[in-house]
């Protein structure tokens, strides 16, 4: 015997629920609560409780409302839940959708990720935004070229106002061939500059100095440093401050800006009586009573702006290696009466330094430009090697000094006795060794440590013993 329907539950027979009772194979589509047009006595309700007492299964609650059930329940909501858009199937589709615009297929990894920021709980989401801008500002600003346009604009850097003029090829075309080791001074120092400027947005003019002819009637080798700061007046008009350098200077502290390190506090790191060090013995001030009160005083007007020209002292005297000189009505005079044929052509047998010597000669005699000299530390922009000026290299004012961390050396007159080359080496890798950063000291550590472990201690020889 066949059945369309399973036995009754009950024991007299029959359904609990209404509409079964009836030889209906379906329920009636009329409204709950009647049944053949008339009004039902048995409810939904009443149905139900009395079909929860037949099969005794209590009442069902969805969550739990004790202490540690709504705390287990919060601290599951704040975890992070990952749903990589697994296909659905079939038996999903009728929960209104959800989760199937996950797929793989339509969104792929860019609506994983989405999906994954949107399930992260809020204060986690904040400190992921908080965190993915530090690391983007830290590449647009210190990794990205952005950072040489930072440092150029007038209101954050500033670097725009300064130009690095350094010559290159001195000598080179007429008065000897160059050699291996002049072109890798050369190298390594014009790499040097670009490095720098490159760093802190400064603008780089690199002059070829090869000796040529001025005039019809003279040579005027060496003296090209005017006649080039004059072309990059015209070359850099909105720039303030040039910044002369020789071929053999070496930056050792990149990560010092010419801002912090002089300008910033100009008057502190610069002196204008030149008593102060005055190995020319140059007698100041001028004591002629028809000059004005500014050119009878030892420092001028001793306003910071009123100085146009910064230049350092060594054992004899001006040095024209590294210095600086500002923009100005004031420098286009000067630079002027500096190369002046006249006066070249009447003392340059007297000059043995040439513009330099020139150059002291014009402080000496003229009151205008005294007024708007200053004088810097030698070791703040333009430290001597050891043998420079002094073959023991031991003083304190002139001689490069490691535990100083002295800004720029100068191999001064190394070709005369001494081994450029040789010096621009050691002072490179003394730079690259005294600027690593905390990754590449920690890699020289583990690197040393190896080498002493496998080496073994140094042997100590022993005073009378020939081993």
């Amino acid at each position: 015997m066949s059945l369309s329907r399973s036995p009754s539950p009950l024991p007299s027979g029959g359904w609990s629920t209404p509409g079964l009772n009836s030889g209906q194979s379906s329920p009636s589509k009329r409204s709950f609560g009647t049944h053949n047009g008339n009004a039902s006595s048995v409810s939904w309700a009443s149905a139900k409780a009395k079909s929860d007492e037949v099969n005794g299964y209590p009442p069902f609650s969805a969550r739990s409302n004790s202490f540690f059930g709504r705390h287990a329940r919060k601290l599951s909501h704040s975890l992070p839940t990952f749903n990589f858009g697994l296909r659905r199937g079939y038996a999903d589709k009728e929960k209104l959708g959800r989760g199937r615009w996950l797929s793989t297929r339509t969104t792929g990894i860019l609506g994983q990720m989405v999906t994954l920021f949107g399930r992260i709980g809020r204060r986690m989401r904040l400190r992921l935004l908080l965190l993915f801008g530090f690391v983007l500002a830290v590449i647009l600003f210190y990794v990205s070229p952005l950072l040489y346009i930072w440092r150029r604009t007038s209101f954050f850097g500033g670097g725009s106002k300064f130009v690095i003029i350094l010559a290159s090829n001195q000598g080179g075309g007429v008065m000897e061939w160059k050699g291996p080791r002049e072109w890798a001074i050369e190298r390594d120092s014009v790499k040097n500059k670009k490095a720098y400027a490159k760093r802190w947005g400064y603008n780089l003019e690199i002059v070829d100095m090869t000796t040529k002819k001025r005039y019809a009637h003279e040579w005027r080798e060496s003296w090209e440093k005017v006649d080039t700061i004059r072309n990059a007046f015209r070359k850099y008009p909105k720039a303030e401050w040039f910044w002369w350098l020789d071929l053999n200077t070496f930056i050792m502290e990149p990560s010092y800006s010419l801002q912090s390190h002089v300008f910033n506090h100009l008057s502190k790191n610069t002196y204008r009586d030149i008593n102060h060090y005055n190995p020319l013995n140059i007698s100041h001030p001028f004591t002629q009573p028809y000059l004005d009160k500014e050119s009878l005083s030892p420092v001028g007007d001793g306003k910071p702006e009123s100085i146009h020209l910064i230049i350092p002292q060594d054992c004899a005297g001006f040095n024209l290696g590294s210095f600086f000189i500002r923009r100005s009505g004031w420098s286009d005079r000067l630079l002027d009466v500096w190369w002046d044929p006249v006066a070249y052509e009447q003392r340059h047998m007297e000059w043995e330094h040439k513009e330099q010597d020139a150059l002291e000669y014009l402080y000496a005699s003229h009151p205008w430009i005294r007024s708007h000299v200053a004088f810097v530390a030698q070791r703040k922009i333009n430290s001597f090697p050891p043998g420079a000026c002094d073959q023991n290299g031991l003083h304190p004012h002139i001689h490069y000094k490691e535990k100083d961390r002295d800004f720029n050396v100068n191999m001064a007159g190394c070709e005369w006795g001494r081994d450029c080359w040789g010096e621009m080496y050691f002072f490179r890798q003394l730079s690259n060794r005294l600027n690593r950063n905390p990754w590449e000291k920690f890699k020289d550590a583990i690197s040393d440590k190896a080498k002493q472990l496998w080496n073994g201690p140094p042997k100590v020889k022993r005073e009378g013993s020939g081993k």
